[in-house]
């Protein structure tokens, strides 16, 4: 895979995602139920989170140096003691900022790949039937559909239940 072939997959990802938040709505995004008292919004926030980190880190590994500290507080050491400190730092966030932060992350995220370099290492992983993406830059690795694979290995399913549930009242 080269970076043109990877920034069409990226894309493509993106664009089922947003499909995905379309067909969702607005009017729904601050039901809670989708991950015990979370909602749809909160679930964006805890999803999208991470990214401009992982994006930082790629573009500060491109650039030869030191890549930026986590965006939560050093203290916090398990993922349940981030995700909580996620869900508090958002929940009083509107859907529109959420979605809007959300969208302009994607958007720096992938201006960060299309300036790597042509030659860019990508590796292919296949593992259980999935085919994962490493970029290399040195001797660092990115999983950069990281976003895309935590949501359908660890949200999609839940959210759809969720969503099933509320179409079905």
């Amino acid at each position: 895979m080269n970076k043109t072939e990877l920034l069409i997959w990226l894309r493509a990802e993106y664009q089922h995602w947003e499909e995905f938040l379309d067909h969702i709505g607005p009017e729904r995004m601050e039901v809670p139920g989708v991950n015990g008292d979370w909602s749809m919004k909160d679930m964006v926030a805890h999803l999208t989170c991470y990214q401009p980190w992982v994006t930082a880190r790629i573009q500060a590994a491109a650039h030869g140096d030191p890549g930026p500290l986590p965006p939560w507080p050093a203290e916090l050491q398990t993922d349940d003691e981030v995700n909580a400190w996620i869900y508090e730092s958002n929940r009083g966030r509107s859907v529109s900022e959420v979605l809007d932060n959300a969208r302009q992350m994607f958007h720096q995220f992938f201006a960060v790949i299309e300036n790597l370099p042509e030659d860019v290492r990508i590796e292919e992983v296949q593992h259980k039937g999935r085919m994962f993406y490493l970029v290399w830059l040195g001797e660092q690795r990115f999983q950069v559909g990281e976003i895309f694979d935590h949501f359908r290995d660890d949200h999609e399913a839940d959210i759809r239940a969720w969503l099933a549930g509320l179409e079905s009242q």
